[in-house]
C-alpha cells in the first residue's frame, strides 16, 4: 500500500509539518503497522492502551484513546467498569483523573 493509500492521519493532523519523525512513526508505524497486527483485536489493543496511560497518568493522550476504545466497540459502561479496576491497580488520583476525562467525552457527546 502506498503512504497515500493509508488511512491513518493523525499524526499529520496534530502536527503537520512541525514534526515530520513524529508524523511518520504515529501515522505509518504506530497505527498503520501496530495497530493492524492480527495478534489482538483492535478492542483489545484499546483496552491494553487505556490500562497503560491510565496507570502512567497519560491523561492528555487519555482522551484520544477512550473515544478511540468506544469506536474500536468498547462501550461506555465497559470502560467505566476497567477505570474503576485500575483505580485499585494504577492509583486512585489515576483512576480518578481517567474517569473525568472519560465523563467528559460522554458529556460532549449527548
Amino acid at each position: 500500500m502506498s503512504e497515500n493509500e493509508q488511512g491513518w492521519t493523525g499524526g499529520q493532523h496534530a502536527f503537520g509539518d512541525f514534526a515530520p519523525g513524529m508524523v511518520h512513526y504515529t501515522d505509518r508505524v504506530l497505527f498503520d503497522e501496530v495497530w493492524e497486527r492480527e495478534g489482538l483485536s483492535k478492542r483489545d489493543r484499546s483496552l491494553v492502551t487505556i490500562s497503560a496511560l491510565t496507570a502512567l497518568g497519560k491523561m492528555d493522550q487519555l482522551q484520544f484513546h477512550l473515544d478511540f476504545a468506544r469506536r474500536n466497540g468498547v462501550s461506555d459502561e465497559e470502560l467505566k467498569e476497567a477505570l474503576l479496576q485500575l483505580a485499585f491497580y494504577a492509583g486512585w488520583p489515576n483512576g480518578m483523573g481517567a474517569t473525568t476525562v472519560l465523563k467528559n467525552i460522554i458529556e460532549n457527546d449527548a
